[in-house]
Formats: C-alpha cells, structure tokens, sequence
C-alpha cells in the first residue's frame, strides 16, 4: 500500500519505533538509525532466553537497520544524507540540534520531520508519568483501594506511535499536492491530554463531576467479572437494552429483573438505571455464574448477543487461528508467531506476512552503497558499523 514511501528512523522505546513500524508493515521502506552499538531500548525487558529484546524485535519488524556513530562529524553527515534522500523523518531524539528540521530541513526544503517530545513546552515526560499526572491510576482499581494503580499498558506511548504514522501520512499526502514540507511536533502528554478530552473525561471534571473507583465495573453501564464453578474468570458486557435483555433471559431472571425495576422505580432498559444499580443487579446474577464451569457458560450464551470473554494469561492466548499472525524466524530470539498489520483490506493475496526485526546494523552497507558512500571505508574510520 505504501510501496515506494521512504522514512528515516531515529528512535528508542515504544511511541516512534510504532509509528516506524506501522507504516513498515503497510510497505514503507522504513530505515532506523542507531548508534553503533544500538540505542537505550536494544536490550529492553521482555527479553529471550538468548538475551535479545523481545520488545526491541516486535517493534522493528519489517525496518531495515543502520548503525552510525553519532557522535563524529561523518556520522552525523551520513544520517543527514540518509535523511536528505529519504525525506521523511520521524524520531524522538532529543538535545541533537543536527537531527532537528531546522538542520535537515537546510539540505532538503521540502523535508517532513516529525518529532515526538514529552510536553508541548520541551520538558521531558514518558508513559508513566503522563499516566500519572491524567488521572486515571486514581480511577482504576477496587473502590476501597486508596493508592494509584497503574495499568501495564503503555496507552500513551500506542496512541502517539499511531497518531505519528496519521501525522507522516497525511503532510506526505499534502507534500504530494503542494510540494510543501512539514515540521510536527508531537508531545506525547498532548496525545494522552486529547484522548482523556475525546472521551469525556476532561469534560466531566469541568462540569463538577469526579469519577469514582468502581473496580471491574462498566462506568455508566452494566458489565462485570463473575467467578464461574471451575474457578475461571469470565467478563460480562451488557452495552445495550438488547445485550441486557439476552442476559436475563439466558439466566433465567428476567422476570426477577422486571420485578426489581419496578421495586428501585428503575428503567434497566437504560444504560444508567444499569449502572446506578449494578451492585444489585450482579448480585442477582452471581450464583448463577458461580453454578455452572466454562463450557456450560460457553454453551449458555452460544448464539445470543451477550457479550462476554474468560480471563487469560498471555501464555494461554491460541495464537494459530488468527491470519493476521504467520511465523517469522527472528534472528537472536528463534521461531515464533508474531503479527503483521492488523489492516485488513479483504484482500488475502495481498496481505503482507510478517517480517523479522533486522540485527542491529544489517542493512548497512547495502543502504549507504546505494547513497554512493563507501561503507567500507567509513567501517575502517568507525564511523559506521
């Protein structure tokens, strides 16, 4: 889809080498740079029985690899070439006045640069710490639990990284039309700031209201954790009249439901009277979850519109039946399932398998040769390696 689309990558962590990535698996020929002997996230955690990042091979998979000593004048020339001849430039490298727009932007006029930052005013922020100053680590977690809890999810850094390819994508759509460049910024407090506003959050504490702990409960609706026989798990998510009604009627209590609306003067045809009397309401479910294992649930709400799913462990996901996850033989790590693109055009033939994150500095010679640089003799220099 993006064949002939060129970016040079500058990056660590998660939120830029996901936009990377993203537009990589979508057919952009996406080059990341790294210092020789590989930037701050090469030997981040999970990490392979071999050593190797699990977390830097996931979000590399498909890019090609340069390693390029930073520090020398050559090898800041090499990457400003790299960069002038791709025109596109995505990083969060920061306190390097010679991968700025300004800088690279003097070689290439019509040069997208996009860079991601902490905040909209400079000063450094991450995932955790963003999440922390939202709002929602004091949201989440069981209604009697005082201290914050934090999600495993970095929320932050996914939003930034898809919000990073949208950005590339559409100034190169705009450089195609006027052949005007771009220099984005991206704080990535900014990307959390504007999803806690899309989604109600932000309006809800200016107009007074403060959002409780409610544990697994759905804020504003009816959707809960119920413990079945066999001690399993299982999410329960009643989003419509429709899903609610299938609820009750599969469990049995769907005259007892009406007779407690009546009781409570409640609508529970309505998300709100759900939600307003949840605790009730899954209290009247419970035993009925707690009487019956798995499969019988499984069997139960086969074919109605409940919404529902068992709790898993990363290791008990069955990763062989989707098509969106083929096996890739992942230098350092080994033979494993991993994912492509989740797009899906509909079009089999087309759909791009997925491909293996790079070793560190593989495509060197290959990438500056075709610049017209001598690869080898900035090897013997140690500019690159």
């Amino acid at each position: 889809m993006l064949e002939g689309l060129r970016i040079v990558e500058i990056s660590s962590f998660v939120a830029a080498p996901l936009g990377g990535m993203t537009l990589a698996q979508l057919g952009a020929e996406v080059v990341r740079v790294d210092p020789v002997g590989g930037a701050a996230d090469l030997g981040r955690w999970p990490l392979a029985p071999s050593g190797a990042s699990l977390l830097w091979t996931g979000m590399n998979k498909g890019k090609k690899s340069v390693t390029v000593d930073f520090r020398s004048p050559e090898g800041r020339e090499v990457v400003t070439r790299l960069a002038a001849d791709a025109g596109i430039v995505l990083t969060n490298a920061v306190g390097r006045d010679w991968l700025t727009h300004e800088a690279l932007s003097a070689v290439r006029p019509d040069l997208i640069h996009l860079q991601i930052e902490g905040r909209h005013d400079g000063t450094p922020a991450v995932d955790y710490t963003v999440n922390a100053e939202l709002g929602f680590p004091l949201v989440t977690g069981p209604a009697d639990h005082a201290a914050p809890v934090n999600h495993v999810l970095p929320a932050w850094d996914v939003a930034c990284g898809l919000y990073a390819a949208v950005g590339l994508l559409a100034a190169e759509r705009r450089r195609s039309r006027t052949g005007e460049g771009a220099r984005i910024r991206l704080p990535l407090h900014d990307v959390a700031l504007a999803t806690a506003g899309n989604l109600g959050f932000l309006a809800e504490a200016q107009l007074g209201g403060r959002r409780p702990r409610i544990g697994n409960h759905l804020y504003g609706g009816f959707a809960r954790d119920f413990t079945l026989a066999d001690d399993t798990r299982i999410m329960v998510v009643a989003l419509t009249g429709r899903h609610f009604a299938d609820l009750c009627r599969v469990t049995g209590h769907t005259g007892t439901v009406a007779e407690l609306a009546r009781l409570l003067n409640a609508d529970f045809a309505a998300d709100g009277d759900r939600y307003r009397h949840r605790e009730a309401l899954a209290a009247l479910f419970a035993p009925w979850f707690a009487g019956r294992a798995l499969p019988d649930v499984e069997r139960e709400f086969t074919g109605t519109s409940v919404l529902w799913a068992p709790y898993r462990r990363f290791h008990e996901i069955d990763l062989t039946g989707n098509p969106m996850l083929g096996e890739i033989d992942q230098p350092g790590v080994g033979r494993l399932r991993a994912p492509a693109s989740p797009l899906d055009t509909g079009d089999r033939a087309a759909r791009r398998a997925p491909v293996p994150a790079p070793r560190l500095g593989e495509h060197t010679d290959a990438v500056l040769t075709r610049l017209g640089l001598d690869a080898g003799s900035l090897r013997a220099k140690g500019v690159v390696a």
